[in-house]
């Protein structure tokens, strides 16, 4: 039983065209203290020395794990409908694991 006091809130997401296109990443690198994460998307060239964060993200942690729920659920119906996902391996020779 819902309480009666409680408001639904509705909540208009407005995306501009540039921000609707998006940014290709392989890679993501994730950080944190006791009061943030930080996650950077990174895009790596193959055979190329160098990469480039494309975009970072800095959030709270209570955010940081509605994200990880938010993806396992996604994840798990992905590979209910197309087949599991196998784990890419890691970057050799950096110390940057995928993540």
């Amino acid at each position: 039983m819902s309480d009666p006091n409680t408001k639904e809130i509705k909540l208009e997401i407005q995306l501009d065209e540039e921000t609707a296109q998006g940014v290709y990443v392989n890679l993501a690198a994730v950080n944190h203290n006791d009061t943030e994460f930080v996650f950077d998307f990174i895009f790596v060239q193959p055979q190329a020395p160098r990469a480039k964060v494309r975009s970072r993200v800095i959030t709270s942690p209570r955010h940081a794990k509605r994200m990880l729920l938010a993806l396992q659920e996604n994840l798990a119906r992905y590979e209910k409908q197309f087949g599991p996902i196998e784990p890419a391996a890691q970057l050799v020779g950096n110390d940057i694991p995928y993540h």
